[in-house]
């Protein structure tokens, strides 16, 4: 396979499939063909959904940023076991259910400052090509009938176990198989569920029915990234079984390999010491991040670990987070009230220079390793003290601003919204906070240091630090 790089050959992605750190190099030139498994849509969008998009909007981010064209598809799975018993539970059209919960991701999605996918493909909407892939794979002699169902004979792909690097007979302990005493083996998968009385159906060859979970992936990245892909990406869970068996599927039909170049998984979230999950009672939802205005700090706390490492959230690790982006927020700011000479200082805006070229190679060359942001983080941290000791040093705008440029510009790649809050309730206090600080300064002119001092001990009680240094006065929330 013939294959061409736009851009400096030394990004290196891991490679679940391999195990290995690799040069990225893509199928068609210029252009990456990314796949993300979305969400089934039968309940509300947790914390753990949206570390995942977090991690592969920071992917797509920074591949656009370093040059290339990026076609990013992002399922949903609108049908499903989980949707149609929720619905009858509600004893609503299962289709509602989709809608509203499709709805409320993109809303969290757009908080969470996710670029929208290039296509939203739904596995309702797909049923053609489903049906076309199941055929080609009967005629191939890798799927078979039982009455109206269809599945996949796992022992007809040679390769089976590659991604997660088991012996296909060990696979059989621990996994999440579907029992059926029709299978031919037990790790047969279903292809095309015949339906029960009372779910959504459509006509196939072989029943009235709907595709199988894994199908579904295998067919819209056929349909809509031309069969194969440069990066398929998901949480570590799906790859077993769902990964394995869209590998096993997609090659047995296409006759080709690999179905995809590089497989990337994001890595497990846990509350503290435990693993969120549903029968721990323990799961956060997205919409509680929303609620509490900390979608800019959420994304910051899941870049500050590496994508592929475990993340522990916590209040603490959210809060660190707060705290965090108030500073990168506090180097971008210009001091308004400051009496401060705004041309150049000597010395300082020389050190500053040397440092934004630092920043900006130690930034990429992180990020051209496996987009590892804790060490990108880490340099766009640095920067950050060195505007604020030089803002503290009474330097002015235009010493400080090409390095606040440089921050705000490294900060976009990776989604970062360095600008001050805004919008409805409670994040749209800064002027309010401004005109307190304005007022506080005017006192302390004045020498009405009891007036000034009651202003600075009520905003710190409302979670507001006031801090006088020699360019001025600035604020942060805690």
């Amino acid at each position: 396979m013939t294959t061409s790089d736009p851009v400096p050959p030394q990004l290196r992605i891991y490679n679940t499939l391999t195990r290995t750190v690799e040069p990225f190099q893509t199928i068609e030139p210029g252009v990456v063909r990314m796949y993300v498994c979305g969400v089934t849509v039968y309940d509300s969008a947790h914390i753990g959904h949206g570390m995942s998009a977090v991690v592969f909007d920071m992917v797509r981010r920074y591949l656009e940023h370093r040059g290339y064209t990026v076609r990013h598809a992002q399922n949903f799975t609108d049908v499903d076991d989980k949707i149609i018993a929720r619905a009858n539970r509600e004893r609503i059209d299962p289709n509602d259910l989709v809608e509203r919960l499709i709805a409320d991701w993109h809303r969290e999605l757009k908080a969470l400052n996710v670029l929208p996918a290039t296509v939203y493909p739904r596995a309702t909407l797909e049923i053609p090509q489903i049906i076309a892939m199941i055929e080609g794979l009967i005629a191939k002699g890798h799927a078979y009938r039982v009455a109206g169902d269809v599945y996949f004979s796992v022992r007809s792909f040679p390769d089976y176990g590659k991604l997660s690097h088991r012996d296909i007979d060990d696979l059989l302990s621990g996994a999440r198989i579907e029992v059926d005493e029709r299978k031919r083996d037990p790790l047969d998968f279903a292809l095309w569920k015949s339906a029960k009385p009372g779910e959504p159906m459509w006509e196939s060859p072989w029943s009235q029915g709907r595709p199988g979970w894994h199908i579904e992936c295998s067919a819209m990245c056929s349909h809509h990234l031309d069969g194969v892909v440069d990066i398929h990406g998901g949480g570590a869970d799906l790859i077993f079984p769902h990964h394995e068996n869209e590998i096993a599927q997609s090659e047995a039909y296409l006759g080709k390999e690999p179905f995809a170049r590089y497989w990337v998984h994001n890595g497990w979230l846990q509350l503290g010491d435990q693993k969120m999950s549903k029968s721990l009672g323990n799961v956060i939802n997205l919409s509680d991040i929303l609620q509490r205005r900390l979608t800019a700090e959420f994304r910051l706390m899941v870049l500050q670990s590496h994508y592929r490492a475990p993340l522990t959230y916590t209040e603490d690790v959210l809060m660190a987070a707060r705290n965090g982006l108030d500073r990168l927020r506090a180097a971008v700011r210009s001091p308004k009230i400051a009496n401060v000479d705004e041309g150049h200082h000597p010395g300082h805006g020389t050190s500053l220079d040397t440092l934004i070229a630092a920043t900006d190679e130690r930034f990429h060359a992180a990020m051209d390793n496996d987009f590892n942001t804790p060490v990108a983080l880490a340099a766009l941290f640095e920067l950050g003290r060195a505007i604020n000791r030089s803002l503290a040093n009474g330097d002015g705008h235009g010493t400080v601003a090409p390095a606040q440029g440089k921050l705000r510009t490294l900060a976009e790649v990776l989604g970062l919204d360095l600008d001050e809050p805004t919008g409805e309730g409670s994040s749209d206090v800064a002027p309010f906070v401004e005109l307190l600080v304005t007022v506080r300064a005017e006192l302390r002119d004045a020498k009405q240091w009891g007036l000034a001092d009651r202003i600075r001990d009520g905003l710190s009680e409302l979670g507001v630090s006031i801090e006088d240094e020699a360019s001025g006065t600035t604020w942060r929330r805690r």
